[in-house]
């Protein structure tokens, strides 16, 4: 059983931070508005506005006000501003007793896999890989993403059964399998292979997405999580959208499509694709740590645990 955080009701205090690249200021603005229009309360980090070259400022601050914000009675959630670089830059920082302490709801994705992942490795508490104050919340979070996110956080109830967005998701191997999902940043995960910070994936639904990286890039990553053996251990695997991983036009390439057909066709596993998640404006919010069911006949994602425990 996953460490759940409490559920988050109106009313409560949401702890903003920025622990991986900074953030335009207006959009943080916008943000804290949208969620102050929820009827929720935030609570900014000491160092959310700084900046160090591609950082939001300097390690031991970034990790003082995640470790302040886990710390602090009042807070109940925390929130990320966005991702960009620097949260494996923390892992070794962390105070994982705190978190196990008192858990809270940590929101955030791409970069922030790293802190996810840890998480879960060193407490078992359970994540929400998705909206981020300074992107979603401040630009214009899309109505879909929107409706699929708020639930998981004060439902105690799972509710959400993912399709793509026209239908069932597209099924490359047939199956259906029960575990524990884990989903994600690929580069991040690549990133942890070989530390203590990363969680076990034996038997575990695996959930995908990338941005910006190069078919061959993708494929070594693919290849190196092969090599490590953990493609071998999941029971079961989802591909996001991985957008702007195409190759130039007129530049020779093998597509992502014959990638994953190539580095994964060998798993005797199920394998959906076209899941709406990752870097891209319509996406589902995609939990680490609860139960979920992967079923190639429905073509679908299903959570089947809520991401929060059922009482305060």
């Amino acid at each position: 059983m996953s460490l759940l955080a409490r559920p988050l009701r109106p009313g409560a205090t949401i702890g903003v931070i920025s622990p991986a690249g900074p953030m335009l200021a207006e959009r943080l603005a916008r943000g804290l508005k949208y969620l102050e229009a929820r009827g929720y309360f935030p609570k900014l980090g000491q160092h959310v506005r700084d900046q160090h070259g591609y950082l939001a400022g300097k390690d031991e601050d970034r990790v003082a006000d995640l470790n302040a914000m886990f710390r602090d009675p009042e807070v109940d959630a925390i929130f990320c501003t966005r991702g960009g670089y620097g949260t494996p830059r923390l892992l070794d920082k962390v105070d994982y007793a705190a978190i196990a302490a008192d858990p809270k709801l940590l929101v955030g994705y791409s970069d922030i896999t790293a802190l996810q992942l840890a998480i879960l490795a060193k407490t078992g508490l359970a994540t929400i890989s998705g909206p981020m104050v300074a992107v979603e919340f401040g630009i214009g979070i899309d109505p879909f993403t929107e409706e699929n996110f708020w639930p998981l956080v004060n439902a105690t109830e799972p509710l959400v059964k993912m399709t793509a967005e026209d239908g069932p998701l597209e099924v490359l191997q047939e199956g259906t399998v029960t575990g524990q999902i884990i989903s994600g940043n690929l580069a991040m995960i690549c990133a942890l292979l070989g530390t203590d910070f990363l969680p076990d994936f034996a038997g575990a639904i695996l959930v995908l997405e990338e941005v910006g990286e190069d078919p061959f890039r993708i494929d070594r990553m693919l290849s190196q999580m092969r090599l490590a053996g953990l493609l071998s251990q999941v029971a079961g695997l989802v591909l996001g959208q991985f957008s702007g991983c195409r190759a130039d036009e007129g530049k020779d390439s093998l597509t992502i499509e014959q990638i994953f057909a190539e580095l994964t066709g060998g798993l005797s596993i199920p394998i959906l694709a076209n899941l709406p998640y990752g870097h891209v404006p319509v996406s589902y919010s995609v939990p680490l740590g609860v139960l979920g069911r992967l079923d190639s006949k429905s073509g679908s994602l299903q959570l089947l645990t809520p991401c929060v425990r059922s009482h305060s």
